[in-house]
């Protein structure tokens, strides 16, 4: 059973799988509230138990501290569920016509668009991201679903006729097979839509693996995909509680049905998936950390420079693996950068997600809370200098205010780390080589930006900067037609565009003689 804190507290309702749910209210602490009913009813496990095996946990609002939720803490023999009903439908799914897939996968987009302010209500009260970003990534995670609809029917083969004059070579891609999608927090909804629209697309059927801290959001998405037809099966979910995600992970990597691991998370985590998958040789694709440099040149607009960077630092209270993590500005920029950045920064509100005119939500925990105060008391100690912020916020216990520090150096632990928090460290240099150099000084290699009126250095920058991704003259760089993923410690593989697809297709080649 799923249940589910109904409004005022006042009694709780209980979900069954393959049932029809009774109607329940959750209050979002904005006053408004939303309806958990059979259009959008939360289900867990298809064609399995609606318990897990290790009872449930809570979910809850990093605002507030309120429970949301309580879902079933699934462990080993649910995911062995799990993967099995998913490798029961795949041979049905992957003969399904990929223009059929298409129609799908555009009945899904427009159910996501269809309910966009329930999602959003639904992804702020368990994640905390202000309602207006929250509508953006229902959004956007919905383009991924209309951008791969139409890719479905975009997959082809070709015909070599090179070689003996009686044999032909007909090349045809076909999809992997069951797939393993394991998704982070920050982004609850377009993740998911951004790895499991391009599976379907090809062919593959998943299990999902959400964060601990995001269910409900993957919950409700699957809900659509179940309204609008998706076959059983072919969208699978396992749920579970911190304590028991390695078990769960290990069986998702190890499991010899899955033959891919999909995963966006930190570096580490994605290096010990990676060690697992290689056991059966899955093939992988890891969207890992970041530690991206933003670099404001001489000829740079400043206002410019400094909007992006706002966009860049500050979306999601920081918590995004493209986030700037340093600031390079020219010398001769560097006092007028800080002076009108800190006036941004310094106009930024701080509050609950749900609260209208609020732009930075709470992070995500309290473990996440004290590394960002950990790295800057690190800094202040080694000599930056706070210009914003600096320190807790009094909005709630998860709450940081966002902060703009200077006279940081390179060799600091804050300049070197994924700061994953609302943080903007600002440093100088005089020469391009150099800059350049210190922004390659990192293991990851995910996204970068700079600013520049010069046509000659945007190439030259561009091609030396060692990242997959590079934000020129703008600090937003998503967008479902581009092929987003890193190089280095930042993973590999590609995410959205046409490219995506390909990351859930195997080449097969048939050898035919045709006689004489």
């Amino acid at each position: 059973t799923f249940k589910m804190n109904a409004a005022g507290g006042m009694s709780r309702v209980v979900l069954r799988v393959a049932q029809v749910a009774r109607v329940g209210r959750v209050r979002l602490l904005s006053g408004s509230s939303f309806v958990v009913d059979q259009r959008l009813r939360l289900r867990f496990a298809r064609g399995g138990t609606s318990s897990g095996e290790h009872g449930t946990f809570a979910v809850t609002n990093p605002a507030t501290g309120d429970t949301l939720a309580e879902v079933p803490d699934m462990g080993v023999a649910d995911t062995v569920a799990a993967v099995d009903a998913a490798n029961a439908a795949f041979p049905q799914w992957a003969a399904t016509p990929a223009k059929q897939r298409s129609q799908l996968l555009t009945k899904w987009h427009d159910a996501v668009v269809a309910e966009k302010t329930y999602l959003a209500e639904l992804m702020t009260a368990e994640q905390g991201k202000p309602l207006a970003e929250a509508a953006g990534e229902v959004m956007y995670g919905a383009s991924f679903l209309s951008w791969f609809a139409e890719e479905a029917k975009r997959i082809d083969g070709e015909l070599i006729a090179a070689g003996p004059s009686t044999q032909r070579t007909v090349v045809m891609r076909q999809p992997v097979g069951v797939c393993a999608l394991v998704t982070p927090w920050n982004f609850p909804l377009a993740m998911i839509t951004r790895k499991a629209g391009a599976a379907l697309a090809a062919g593959c059927t998943v299990v999902i693996k959400p964060a601990e801290d995001t269910p409900l959001s993957a919950e409700a998405l699957l809900a659509l995909a179940d309204d609008v037809g998706i076959p059983e099966g072919v969208l699978g979910l396992v749920t579970c509680s911190r304590e028991s995600v390695v078990d769960v992970g290990t069986k998702l990597a190890t499991h010899p049905s899955v033959r891919k691991v999909s995963f966006t998370g930190s570096t580490a985590v994605g290096k010990q998936l990676e060690k697992l998958a290689a056991g059966t040789l899955k093939r992988t694709s890891m969207e890992l950390g970041g530690n991206a440099p933003f670099i404001v040149f001489a000829d740079a607009d400043v206002d410019a420079a400094v909007k992006g960077a706002m966009a860049s630092k500050f979306r999601n209270s920081g918590q995004t693996c493209v986030c700037t993590n340093r600031f390079f500005v020219h010398a001769s920029l560097h006092d007028e950068f800080v002076e009108k950045m800190a006036i941004a920064v310094n106009n930024l509100v701080v509050g609950n997600g749900a609260t209208a005119g609020v732009t930075q939500g709470p992070l995500i925990n309290a473990a996440a809370v004290d590394k960002v105060e950990t790295l800057i008391d690190g800094a202040l100690k080694a000599g930056a200098v706070v210009v914003a912020g600096g320190q807790r916020s009094s909005a709630g216990s998860n709450f940081f205010e966002p902060t703009l520090l200077t006279n940081v150096t390179d060799e600091m632990d804050i300049a070197s780390s994924e700061i994953f928090g609302p943080v903007a460290v600002v440093m100088s240099f005089t020469e391009d080589a150099e800059v350049v150099t210190r922004a390659n000084n990192t293991t990851a290699g995910l996204a970068a930006y700079f600013y520049t009126n010069d046509v000659r250095r945007v190439w030259r920058v561009s091609e030396a900067l060692q990242f997959g991704m590079v934000g020129v003259n703008t600090g937003i760089i998503s967008s479902e037609v581009a092929p987003f993923g890193g190089i280095k410690e930042s993973g590999f593989g590609r995410e959205g565009s046409k490219h995506g697809i390909n990351e859930y297709l195997s080449t097969k080649y048939l050898a035919m003689d045709i006689g004489t």
